[in-house]
């Protein structure tokens, strides 16, 4: 039989026990609120906070899509043989040079790209605002298609650089959005390399 000692002190070790986790539970969800103020707001990302992509694990012919300012961005590593490509076929476009089309001027190249292989993007047809289809495949479209984006809404058609071809509804080439690489594997959407970008580097 336990004596009266005994059941105090086993009454005092078990208030402790419940009482520190107790405190415990009350301090972790105190710090939700206060944790989650570090990142931006749903608000602040609409309204066009950068966005860090980590493009590290982005292989070769992979599509990668975040979203800014509430649209789609594609980010995608073309291939050599697709990058080759875009050098040759400027008669079928309709605005191959990219001079009545949205993107910044650093990207105002055949590639419409910073590193030829990394092609950013917004994700939207510059038509009337559907989302056309990544479709690397050759002749997956059509017995000539090369590969690109294929809005399957009202048949537009934009090679692998976003550049609109001749002869379909949209009227522009599809839109660069402002970006910058702090480093070989991270991309920041929505600013560029003209901007300060030493808070956003590690």
């Amino acid at each position: 039989m336990m004596s009266e000692e005994n059941i105090n002190k086993e009454r005092r070790n078990f208030l402790a026990i419940a009482t520190a986790t107790a405190s415990g539970m009350c301090a972790a969800a105190a710090s939700v609120p206060f944790l989650k103020s570090w990142n931006p707001s749903a608000a602040t990302v609409a309204m066009g906070a950068p966005v860090l992509v980590d493009i590290g694990n982005l292989q070769v012919g992979e599509q990668k899509i975040v979203e800014w300012r509430r649209k789609p961005v594609w980010i995608i590593r073309r291939t050599q043989e697709e990058i080759e490509r875009l050098l040759t076929a400027n008669e079928f476009l309709r605005d191959p040079n990219s001079d009545k089309s949205d993107q910044p001027s650093y990207v105002k190249n055949s590639y419409r790209s910073i590193r030829p292989e990394i092609l950013v993007l917004i994700g939207i047809c510059t038509h009337l605002g559907c989302s056309p289809k990544y479709r690397p495949e050759l002749g997956s479209v059509n017995a000539t298609w090369q590969g690109g984006f294929f809005c399957p809404c009202h048949g537009s058609i934009f090679d692998m650089a976003g550049r609109v071809l001749k002869g379909v509804p949209a009227p522009t080439n599809l839109q660069v959005p402002p970006y910058a690489f702090l480093n070989d594997t991270t991309l920041l959407i929505g600013m560029t390399s003209e901007d300060d970008l030493s808070e956003w580097k590690t």
